[in-house]
């Protein structure tokens, strides 16, 4: 009946052509703090972008961690749910504790070239089934209540680019 205990994972990609007011809030302050950061690792002005940075100055990866520091504030006001993801009923739903910031490219000159990903992790959540394309899930371990056929309240979630399974308990 149950298929499991499962972590979902979303990567959220935002660079210059996000839309929404989020986004473009993290697209800049982001993008701000790179520019800062990769000063001190470039202090002769050698390297315009951030792989020639990872490629030639040492701890030059830590600016992954140097610029996340931007969008934490903004990553707060998402409430720990997963931002995008909605239910079946258009309802933002997905519970988040865990997320991890990526610095995909970016240039100390040039802004639009600017692009970061949140991988967003969710709370252990019960795999229930799989309806068409979309994942029949509820919140929380519910192996137990469910083996013991107790009414759980579940949620019907689609899958989605960027949207997979990063851990499964059986």
């Amino acid at each position: 009946m149950v298929k499991g205990l499962i972590q979902l994972s979303y990567r959220k990609i935002i660079d210059v052509a996000s839309q929404k007011l989020w986004d473009k809030y993290v697209f800049d302050d982001t993008y701000q703090e790179f520019f800062m950061q990769a000063q001190f690792y470039n202090q002769a002005s050698t390297y315009a972008t951030f792989q020639e940075l990872i490629d030639h100055v040492p701890n030059a990866d830590r600016l992954h961690y140097l610029t996340s520091q931007a969008a934490i504030g903004y990553i707060r006001q998402l409430n720990k749910t997963i931002p995008d993801i909605a239910n079946v009923s258009g309802k933002l739903c997905l519970p988040f504790t865990n997320f991890k910031f990526e610095i995909i490219q970016s240039h100390v000159q040039q802004k639009d070239a600017h692009k970061i990903a949140i991988y967003f992790f969710s709370d252990p959540l019960t795999w229930i089934d799989t309806i068409n394309n979309h994942l029949l899930i509820a919140y929380d371990d519910q192996r137990t209540a469910l083996r013991e056929s107790h009414n759980v309240a579940t949620d019907l979630i689609a899958l989605q680019p960027y949207l997979s399974i990063s851990s499964f308990q059986s």
